[in-house]
């Protein structure tokens, strides 16, 4: 039923598509699509705008317009299913494909008398321990999460950042995904179900520079209240040319 209420309006020429109002929203009514936030249905939001002050470019107010009643029940239903949906995704593909088989492995050294160095004259080698390493490929039951010192990677920061492994990766788990163009709710669900059960040490996000990766630290920590866990957590920014720009506690 259509009534007279107060509801989120998003300005497209405003919004930059950064995401930082998904998780913002706790009933899960926005997503980024198309590269711009769109409110998924009227009746996932409740008009009370506890994503406004999440963006940065001002592109989201609250109106009042006719609308769909907001409907706690289906905003239930909606959330339960995202939630239920990451364990269909750990399962091995029925062709028999290995991606999301969980492994874990010792770094590996290349057999060479002199190692590999990257630009600044640091070893090279692989620091990775385990696979798969996508948010949406690992379950928060997979053994390598106990104890962990948890290192969270916008995708595009494995590229850019040449030191990545000798400087953030050694002895630490890593999880990758992007902000943007993956499902923000379903991050935060999946983050909250690894701070409950697995007793994660601490939580080093990496971002690009670009407004699309700053969703991802907020993302984080919106998992970390679902779980009810206090973790130190430390946010670091790339630039564009693989420099680290700025470090620093949230």
């Amino acid at each position: 039923m259509k009534l007279m209420r107060k509801i989120i309006e998003i300005d497209e020429e405003l919004c930059d598509g950064c995401g930082q109002c998904v998780p913002g929203c706790a009933e899960g009514a926005l997503q980024i699509i198309g590269g711009k936030a769109r409110v998924v249905a009227d009746r996932y939001c409740d008009g009370l705008g506890a994503c406004v002050g999440e963006c940065p470019t001002g592109a989201l107010t609250v109106v009042e317009r006719e609308a769909d009643e907001f409907d706690k029940e289906a905003v239930d239903t909606y959330l339960s299913a995202k939630k239920d949906e990451p364990d269909k995704m750990v399962d091995p593909l029925p062709c028999g494909c290995p991606s999301s088989t969980i492994q874990t492995f010792e770094p590996f050294t290349p057999r060479r008398e002199t190692p590999r160095t990257d630009t600044s004259g640091k070893s090279g080698g692989s620091a990775l321990t385990h696979w798969p390493i996508q948010i949406r490929l690992v379950p928060a039951s997979a053994p390598f999460f106990k104890g962990a010192d948890l290192l969270v990677l916008a995708d595009c920061t494995a590229v850019a950042l040449p030191t990545l492994h000798h400087d953030l990766l050694k002895g630490k788990v890593v999880l990758m995904g992007c902000p943007k163009f993956d499902d923000v709710q379903d991050y935060i669900i999946r983050f909250a179900d690894i701070f409950k059960t697995a007793g994660i040490r601490s939580v080093t996000t990496v971002v690009m520079e670009v407004p699309c990766c700053s969703g991802l630290p907020s993302i984080v920590k919106r998992g970390l209240e679902a779980a009810g866990k206090e973790i130190p957590l430390e946010e670091i920014v790339v630039s564009t040319r693989g420099e680290i720009l700025s470090t620093k506690k949230i």
